[in-house]
């Protein structure tokens, strides 16, 4: 990938905080509603980059954005605002922002949430849906396995180490990139950046505090109902811990139009350029204008 394929934009939110989003320009002639990516909890806009050039190149624009306090956003000095709901209308005004009135969601983990909570908001804003490995029910045991990878935020020596505590915390969900020295890099220059010469994780470490393993999981089962009317793709990694399989028996049946990808044999999550997924994806865009 190579800068040209996006431009680096921020967009100042209603508490004063600068976001950073990448711009992909459609490739060749565009057609439909642009595309909204979202990341999951200690993530930042790099997790897109393998996926968002694939959308582009089918004619759709590609905003992809960092939540506050993630890669080159402003933290929150508030740190009781870094909840998805917060998360979700920053989201939208960004999306005024750009004059764009609806788009197609592509939400992975909590970027997931963020899209069942934007369509609780404004469901007509959701041209169709992609939801990686999240539903509105969530196993307590993947976010206690979130929570204690999450729990050391010591600087790594250098990008080695970064790579090899990366596939440390990750290997159970990528049990087949075990000796793919590569991927591990590759997946550690996503979440570490190398800072006053530290290479360290790229996210603000009070932003953990929504995983309290003390604090009750929400039943969100109501903002699943706007998706009956939503063009929808749920993927999930075939042996993820955080979105289990009767969750999304029960996504199904509240939703029969639901289209469900599974990638086997990765856990959370999928980065949906895998065959399964993207077959998934790339035929929802193929039919949502």
């Amino acid at each position: 990938m190579t800068d040209a394929m996006f431009t680096d934009h921020f967009f100042t939110n209603a508490d004063g905080l600068r976001l950073h989003y990448r711009d992909y320009l459609a490739q060749g002639t565009e057609r439909g509603v642009p595309v909204l990516c979202l990341h999951g909890l200690t993530r930042n806009v790099k997790d897109f980059e393998e996926l968002a050039p694939m959308i582009a190149a089918k004619g759709r624009r590609v905003i992809v954005a960092s939540q506050r306090g993630r890669g080159r956003s402003d933290p929150d000095p508030q740190t009781e605002r870094y909840t998805p709901p917060v998360y979700a209308a920053d989201m939208l005004a960004l999306l005024d922002d750009l004059g764009i009135g609806r788009a197609v969601f592509v939400g992975t983990s909590m970027g997931g949430l963020m899209t069942m909570i934007a369509a609780g908001m404004q469901p007509r804003r959701l041209a169709a849906a992609v939801i990686n490995d999240i539903g509105p029910s969530i196993a307590r045991e993947g976010l206690d396995r979130i929570k204690l990878n999450t729990s050391s935020r010591e600087p790594a020596a250098d990008w080695q180490d970064a790579a090899a505590r990366t596939r440390e915390s990750n290997l159970a969900a990528f049990p087949g990139k075990a000796d793919d020295e590569a991927f591990w890099l590759d997946f550690a220059k996503k979440t570490w950046i190398e800072r006053d010469g530290q290479v360290v994780l790229d996210y603000d470490g009070n932003l953990l505090s929504m995983i309290d393993g003390g604090t009750p999981l929400p039943d969100i089962w109501d903002f699943w109902e706007p998706f009956s009317g939503i063009p929808t793709v749920v993927v999930r990694g075939g042996i993820s811990d955080l979105l289990l399989p009767e969750t999304v028996a029960e996504m199904k049946r509240r939703n029969p139009d639901l289209v469900v990808a599974e990638v086997p044999d990765v856990g959370h999550a999928p980065f949906m350029t895998e065959p399964e997924a993207w077959s998934a994806v790339s035929a929802l865009l193929d039919r949502v204008d």
